[in-house]
């Protein structure tokens, strides 16, 4: 079981910037990867990016590449979301996520993303 808390959302203008933070706890973090997904109001819960548990590989849906960093620091229990460029069909609720099987290399697929926290609103205003 781990336990994961997210921060650092908020209210942006297009074309702004925001850094999301997502602490783990629990579990041995270093063991797992992590992975953003995102929610916006009507929609299903979708995948945004993911880091593998020893950081050297990530991964991205294709609207946020080269707009958004997913980044982990293994000393700190925490995996990070830079997000740059924001657009207005950026606006959800977003949401970290943990692939509990350690030292796993993939490949990665949302269904094994699990452990969810209580979510982060972003909003980007046009």
């Amino acid at each position: 079981q781990v336990q994961l808390v997210e921060s650092g959302g908020g209210l942006v203008q297009a074309g702004g910037s925001l850094r999301l933070s997502c602490v783990a706890s629990g579990r041995t973090f270093s063991h797992y990867a992590m992975g953003w997904f995102r929610q916006a109001p009507g929609k299903e819960r979708e995948f945004v990016a993911a880091i593998r548990w020893s950081g050297d590989n990530t991964y991205y849906v294709d609207s946020v590449k080269g707009r958004f960093t997913i980044s982990r620091d293994n000393a700190k229990n925490t995996v990070y979301l830079q997000m740059n460029t924001l657009k207005p069909e950026d606006t959800a609720v977003y949401y970290c996520g943990a692939d509990l099987r350690a030292f796993y290399d993939g490949p990665y697929y949302p269904n094994n993303f699990g452990s969810w926290g209580q979510g982060t609103q972003v909003t980007v205003s046009s």
